[in-house]
């Protein structure tokens, strides 16, 4: 899917077909769609090609007067089982003379926020302001997905206490997994940040360049937050595995007392039950009272020595 878009009147409009200095937005594309973009538009096929592939890492490359900027974006999705998933795709921005192209597999909120006015003061006519703004967003996103983990991370240790099920377990398995893909992600867009503040490979002004250090400022401060989250969660994973344990030996030691109470009066009704005269007193109420009162008394010793009291 394509989607062409323009600054007009200071606000981010969609229109009908692609003019000079304007966003060209490529979602998704079919193979119709890439052969029209390197044949229409010029785009080195490598250039598209690469923005294309999922394990694509980030980079930038120039290949004659187009430049191709690779860093990956900040993905979240609510599964089936109610877990919530966050990770990585990569997002390809091509420049051009005349357009800023972004490629990329699946649609996410950078695009949504940046096509939707969200992000203020874009104008797609100065390339590389749009590019550093874009950049900006890029990271702001990844500093919201932190602070949703951490949120449900804080849930998720609300419910240690009584956990009992592996859900739990797994949701904080998968928030250690999907650290793991921001630590990765963001430390692959700090080195190409880096590149880009040179200036070697896209012409920076003094406000590009002030705005490109506040974006590795944001990326150094998110990568430190998802060194920090991933600690904290490796330790409540390990401690939930504890608990659980610890929860079901309580279980499974008030089941092995229920048993070996109920055993007593099993025992004293199986041998008044056998229909022989040798027995003493073959009464009920001496049956019951040698069967409740032993009962009674272990239930007693077994609650009062108990250690998951």
């Amino acid at each position: 899917m394509i989607h062409f878009y323009q600054t007009q009147d200071n606000c981010v409009q969609e229109i009908s077909a692609p003019v000079p200095g304007c966003w060209i937005s490529i979602i998704d594309p079919t193979a119709q769609e890439v052969q029209h973009l390197i044949e229409n538009y010029g785009l080195d096929s490598g250039f598209v090609r690469s923005s294309l592939d999922e394990e694509e890492s980030s980079r930038i490359e120039r290949e004659d007067d187009q430049t191709l900027i690779i860093v990956d974006t900040a993905v979240s999705e609510i599964q089936t089982d109610e877990t919530i998933l966050f990770y990585t795709v990569p997002l390809g921005i091509i420049i051009t003379d005349n357009y800023v192209f972004t490629i990329s597999l699946r649609d996410n909120r950078v695009l949504r926020d940046m096509a939707e006015g969200v992000v203020r003061g874009i104008q797609t006519r100065m390339k590389t302001r749009f590019v550093m703004q874009l950049l900006l967003r890029i990271t702001a996103i990844y500093l919201q997905d932190l602070k949703q983990i951490d949120k449900t991370s804080h849930v998720m240790e609300q419910k240690l206490s009584g956990a009992m099920k592996n859900q739990e377990l797994i949701q904080m398995l998968e928030l250690e997994k999907s650290l793991v893909y921001f630590s990765t992600s963001l430390k692959a867009n700090e080195v190409t940040i880096e590149k880009l503040l040179r200036g070697r490979t896209i012409k920076l002004y003094d406000e590009d360049q002030d705005l490109l250090e506040d974006v590795l400022i944001e990326v150094r401060q998110a990568i430190e937050m998802s060194n920090i989250y991933s600690g904290i969660i490796s330790s409540m994973v390990e401690a939930f595995g504890s608990v659980i344990s610890n929860n079901l030996n309580f279980v499974m030691w008030r089941l092995t007392v229920i048993t070996i109470i109920m055993s007593i009066p099993t025992m004293v009704f199986s041998f008044y039950g056998m229909n022989t005269p040798d027995l003493p007193y073959p009464t009920t109420w001496f049956a019951l009272l040698v069967s409740f009162v032993p009962t009674i008394l272990c239930a007693i010793i077994m609650l009062k020595h108990s250690k998951y009291k």
